[in-house]
């Protein structure tokens, strides 16, 4: 049997906390959930390097926080050598990942248990078993399996408990995996685990709040790294003898119970893999460049219509753009208040404002390539695509301007989130009308089979490589393989220079 039950009647912290522990001993994820961890764990550090470089505010105030706390024997930021505190470590490389909203995603979607919650989150925890590792002094192969658990305990609550119903930021997820994966990368019993998870349940919450008003702000970017600060910052503290609530899914003054009552239980039950290829991982979905993942489908509408009729791409040709959607896409980058951005993280929550920016690079290079893969390649959004001038290009709002927005409702809800159900229809200014027909599997998604992702992956990190590195290859192929590292080299992961961009504008 390559997974553990964790019924809703017992003690779901305390068996988190045993599995963890036994995971990192004996789990055994096929060499395909490896390789796969590994590209997003790539994948994701690209993402923060180039918006280092590009001095983006919030990882370069965390990181500059981070180095102000040397510690011997610590973990590293990325682009420094220096040991520092490793809540700070991780603060500071959690935070440029998810900076451009550029990383992996995942929906909580396991339709063979039942476990269709749909609670999003992101790759964006792979700071803490690095940083664990480098403080243990453990190899590469020790960070990536610690990698691989964090997304598969963060991945199986997505599953089972939709904490956006609730208006709860989806980082909790994530901060509950990041002290149930430091803890039993560190040596910490079962118990201690337990009593960090319980802290994090009910000390630290986040709400959405972070994530709603017309502009957003660094808190939107952050808030997995802060969470995870508090998370690592709970467990060492649990770790020193701090006794935090126990059995924390069925304290009864809990989030779980509150906004799900119970006669008792946890709202949900949990199953976690322990071997084989039926990791939480293998469901989670690549970005092919800056967008919001609820707009992966109109991208990919977007792309095949201007691939099957280059006509589009003149200057002028089009008066109308339609886009069909599902909630929460509508209510969420569809939202009326996201139709005017004025910031980087509104402009990227904002639909309108993404498949204008794509339409309008297709139209300044007037040509799209025939096969999808050149096309994602060539049309890939990338971080000068929101920066400040680029929010403001006047042929970018003429293009938002003919763009409007529906819901599709029952008849696409009900195809969420087993896929991302979107379609388009591009009217020209002569009465044609072209359509995309429904999208449900977007370049990127898990389920997707057609487009080469390696491919259009490593087009994604090479140019993100080039923003952030004189000599990005070795640094790409240093995270990309990070599995066969030694202790040493692992250790020194972090160590190369980042260039200086100047000012992201």
């Amino acid at each position: 049997m390559n997974f553990i039950d964790l019924p809703r009647d017992t003690n779901q912290a305390f068996g988190i906390a045993e599995y963890a522990i036994a995971f990192m001993k004996t789990g055994a994820p096929s060499a395909t959930v490896l390789d796969r961890t590994a590209l997003f764990h790539a994948d994701a550090c690209l993402c923060g390097l180039s918006a280092l470089a590009m001095n983006t505010n919030a990882p370069k105030v965390l990181r500059d926080e981070a180095l102000n706390y040397p510690a011997s024997g610590g973990a590293t930021v990325f682009g420094d050598s220096t040991a520092v505190s490793p809540e700070k470590a991780i603060l500071a490389n959690c935070s440029a990942v998810r900076e451009w909203d550029s990383n992996g995603t995942n929906f909580g979607y396991r339709p063979e248990l039942g476990h269709t919650a749909g609670e999003f989150g992101h790759n964006d925890f792979y700071a803490v078993p690095v940083a664990a590792a480098q403080v243990m002094g453990l190899d590469g192969a020790s960070a990536l399996r610690g990698m691989v658990l964090h997304d598969e305990i963060r991945g199986r609550l997505a599953e089972v408990f939709s904490l956006k119903t609730y208006k709860i930021d989806h980082v909790v997820h994530g901060a509950i995996a990041s002290a149930a994966v430091w803890g039993a990368m560190s040596g910490a019993t079962a118990e201690q685990i337990e009593s960090a998870i319980g802290m994090v349940v009910a000390h630290f919450i986040p709400w959405r709040a972070i994530r709603a008003g017309k502009q957003l702000s660094d808190s939107k970017g952050a808030s997995a790294a802060i969470s995870t600060e508090v998370a690592i910052t709970a467990m060492r503290r649990s770790m020193a003898g701090f006794l935090g609530p126990r059995d924390i899914f069925r304290n009864p003054e809990s989030m779980f119970r509150q906004f799900e009552p119970t006669e008792g239980e946890s709202p949900f039950d949990l199953r976690l893999s322990t071997a084989g290829d039926d990791f939480a991982v293998m469901g989670m979905h690549f970005k092919l460049g800056l967008y919001e993942h609820q707009s992966a489908g109109a991208l990919q509408g977007l792309v095949d219509l201007l691939r099957a009729h280059p006509e589009l791409l003149a200057e002028g040709a089009i008066q109308g753009i339609k886009i069909v959607a599902y909630e929460p896409a509508f209510g969420i980058i569809g939202d009326p208040a996201k139709r005017d951005p004025r910031t980087r993280q509104s402009a990227d929550h904002s639909m309108v404002f993404i498949v204008s920016r794509m339409l309008r690079r297709a139209i300044e290079l007037e040509a799209v390539a025939s096969e999808n893969d050149e096309a994602w390649r060539t049309l890939m959004l990338m971080p000068e695509d929101f920066a400040p001038n680029a929010i403001v290009d006047p042929k970018t709002r003429a293009l938002m301007a003919l763009i409007s927005f529906a819901h599709g409702g029952s008849e696409y809800d009900k195809r969420y989130p087993d896929g991302i159900p979107t379609s388009m229809e591009i009217t020209t200014q002569d009465g044609q009308t072209f359509d995309s027909g429904l999208v449900m599997y977007p370049s990127g998604h898990a389920r997707n089979t057609t487009a080469n992702l390696e491919g259009i992956l490593g087009e994604k990190m090479r140019r993100m490589g080039e923003i952030a590195l004189a000599e990005p290859a070795p640094v790409v192929d240093r995270f990309r393989n990070i599995g066969e590292l030694c202790a040493s080299s692992l250790a020194d992961l972090h160590s190369f220079d980042i260039l200086d961009r100047g000012p992201y504008e």
